[in-house]
């Protein structure tokens, strides 16, 4: 993690996402840009929060702990996403593990100023209240794919949510993690090698060494029956 100290950065990213009709009179407030590289760890699941986090430049997954001590996809996020919300209002640990799939960007501000300063800021707790009830509808759908769907549905929905039509995978989908993909939908690794296989076969995807790339969008939209982790 790196503070980018940048008040000119800082104002143009408040700006774009309106966040200075909620934040009036923005320059008194203690606002960090903190930097996350690819594959870091933003928040640790079951560590204290210390932080509100505006993500204002790229995707981060959500994850959380299952008993095998393996990790389930909750979703991903990309801008505007807020997250330390629940942890704000509950006052509880850190409930998922957050990571960065891309090069991030965050405006943070501190849970102690915004206990003492923001709690009758009504701006400020009517956009917390929005995006606390649509994290709300995507971990019941989540959910839903997790209990529910096929591995098959599940895999077309995590392609579907981590890409548009026509762009290759890098990290997310390199051979050395089908693996850990296979954690994440909640399945084994050999039953995704599987369906892997049998997409490829139907020339839906198409499998390299190291990337898989969608070859039929709209049949990868069908299979996944319209639901997204995120």
């Amino acid at each position: 993690m790196q503070v980018i100290r940048d008040s000119i950065l800082l104002r143009d990213k408040l700006m774009k996402f309106k966040l200075h009709k909620i934040f009036e009179q923005y320059e008194e407030r203690p606002f960090k840009l903190l930097a996350y590289a690819e594959g870091e760890t933003v928040l640790r699941e079951g560590a204290e929060a210390e932080y509100l986090l505006y993500l204002v430049e790229g995707r981060v997954k959500a994850t959380s702990s299952v008993e095998t001590g393996k990790s389930l996809l909750l979703r991903f996020n990309h801008p505007l996403a807020l997250i330390g919300d629940l942890e704000l209002v509950r006052q509880i640990p850190i409930q998922s593990q957050i990571t960065a799939v891309t090069e991030c960007l965050f405006i943070a501000l501190p849970f102690d100023y915004i206990y003492k300063k923001e709690m009758g800021n009504n701006a400020f707790l009517q956009d917390l209240l929005k995006h606390l009830s649509y994290k709300l509808e995507t971990i019941t759908t989540s959910s839903r794919v997790n209990l529910l769907a096929s591995v098959e549905n599940r895999l077309a929905s995590f392609l579907l949510s981590i890409s548009t039509p026509g762009n290759e995978f890098g990290t997310e989908l390199q051979t050395g993690n089908t693996r850990e993909i296979a954690n994440l939908l909640g399945t084994t690794h050999r039953h995704l090698n599987r369906v892997i296989h049998d997409l490829t076969e139907r020339d839906i995807i198409e499998k390299t060494r190291q990337t898989i790339r969608i070859l039929n969008y709209e049949k990868l939209k069908e299979l996944s029956q319209g639901l997204r982790y995120e």
